[in-house]
């Protein structure tokens, strides 16, 4: 008994280092502050270098000379959308009334039709369409959808409120047979309207939800996201809703799930580390994508990700700083630039001795996911991504953020975190 004692004072935390590897690497917090507050610092200065030079204004597509031509949707007014549908309307009644039926132009959202854009580092929708006719047996039926949700969107126009997708999906069950398929020629619409998503008055369930060290107003009432408990505050479905964001925030953290972001919020993590945490419990939907993009810009702060190490995880990041192909379309104003992958990465489960039982066997269709990723242009002009993803793809494991629990509930917020801040060990 007393050589154990010996053996534990010569060597202090040799216990935490067995069941909590690499926890004495930790630096005491005022050093990982000073970090942070470089970091934080540098990307408030190129920000303001970038507004306040003329020569260096933010890029945007009319300024490139591309070989292809590709479309963009703006913001636009309930009054401006109304009138578009209405010209539409009759242009249609004047070629039925010619004797020539009607079709509608349909921008094509094909992954052929997509373009991913070096100088933007996002994915924008080239011009190419289809005529979706309603005299044609293999187009009548999502010419009639097409006709039925210009009609609601219309009526939305008219009462100037605003419907869930869902609630559009209910109007006519029978007709749309699927939301998936009202959810996708709505995206049909925007494009041919030549407006967001948003500007149609048709919004997701709220499904984002952020915690710690943010202010803003939503239609008018002030949060403090410090003050709204370990489930934080729903991301308004409406982002025209929110403004007046305050942060004495560092960075703003991205968490692709629920059960770390709980495990964070529990932990009151922006208060050791001042921080925003958000997350979409997954595939990120357009509230959280225009929020955290709002959050990036308006407050100037560093953003860093934390996924799942699989193909998804990578995906899911890349949709919240390139653009999703499905919504190319609106890539401008869906898309956070600069994001910076943070963890987890193929190359940690062997740094931080994650064990085998808890990480996972790749399946066929995770390796081939990977293997399309890296012929993707947005993850080679990543040398980073490249090293990790093909690692990945080489060991043929992947791993969940809950790994790490295998050394503690808490090592995530208390080391895991900690030391990546403390290293700049990012992406």
């Amino acid at each position: 008994m007393a050589d154990k004692k010996k053996r534990r004072q010569r060597d202090p935390g040799s216990d935490d280092e067995t069941h909590q590897p690499f926890k004495s690497r930790v630096k005491p917090d005022p050093v990982i502050l000073q970090t942070l507050q470089k970091l934080a610092d540098s990307v408030r200065a190129a920000a303001e270098a970038s507004s306040s030079s003329s020569s260096s204004k933010t890029l945007t597509l009319a300024d490139l000379s591309l070989s292809s031509t590709c479309r963009e949707v703006t913001d636009l007014s309930l009054s401006s959308v109304q009138s578009s549908i209405e010209s539409l309307t009759l242009r249609i009644a004047h070629s039925i009334l010619s004797g020539n039926g009607f079709a509608f132009d349909v921008p094509s959202r094909s992954a052929a039709n997509q373009l991913y854009v070096p100088e933007l580092d996002r994915i924008v929708l080239k011009d190419k369409s289809a005529l979706r006719q309603y005299s044609n047996i293999s187009t009548v039926r999502k010419a009639t959808v097409t006709a039925r949700i210009l009609q609601l969107i219309h009526q939305l126009c008219l009462k100037s409120i605003h419907v869930t997708k869902r609630d559009l999906f209910y109007t006519d069950v029978k007709l749309f047979q699927d939301q998936t398929q009202s959810d996708s020629v709505l995206d049909d619409v925007s494009c041919m309207l030549g407006c967001t998503r948003s500007s149609l008055n048709v919004i997701a369930a709220e499904k984002g939800v952020v915690v710690g060290r943010l202010i803003f107003s939503d239609n008018g009432d002030m949060i403090d996201c410090t003050k709204m408990g370990m489930g934080g505050k729903a991301i308004p479905p409406n982002i025209d809703r929110v403004g007046d964001m305050q942060s004495d925030a560092l960075f703003i953290l991205l968490v692709e799930k629920d059960a770390a972001y709980i495990r964070l919020a529990e932990d009151r993590f922006y208060n050791r580390f001042p921080c925003i945490i958000v997350t979409a419990k997954g595939q990120p939907d357009v509230a959280t994508r225009l929020f955290l993009r709002k959050m990036k810009m308006e407050l100037r702060l560093p953003v860093l990700a934390l996924v799942d190490s699989d193909p998804y995880g990578l995906k899911i990041l890349s949709v919240y700083g390139c653009g999703s192909k499905n919504m190319s379309y609106d890539s401008a104003n869906l898309t956070t630039p600069d994001i910076k992958w943070l963890g987890i990465r193929p190359s940690d489960l062997d740094k931080y001795r994650i064990p085998e039982q808890c990480r996972l066997p790749m399946t066929e269709q995770d390796i081939k996911t990977g293997k399309d990723l890296l012929e993707e242009d947005f993850v080679k002009k990543n040398p980073g991504w490249v090293e990790e993803l093909t690692l990945m793809v080489k060991t043929k494991q992947k791993a969940e953020i809950q790994a790490l629990s295998s050394f503690g509930f808490q090592y995530l917020s208390e080391v895991y975190l900690p030391l990546k801040l403390q290293q700049q060990d990012w992406l």
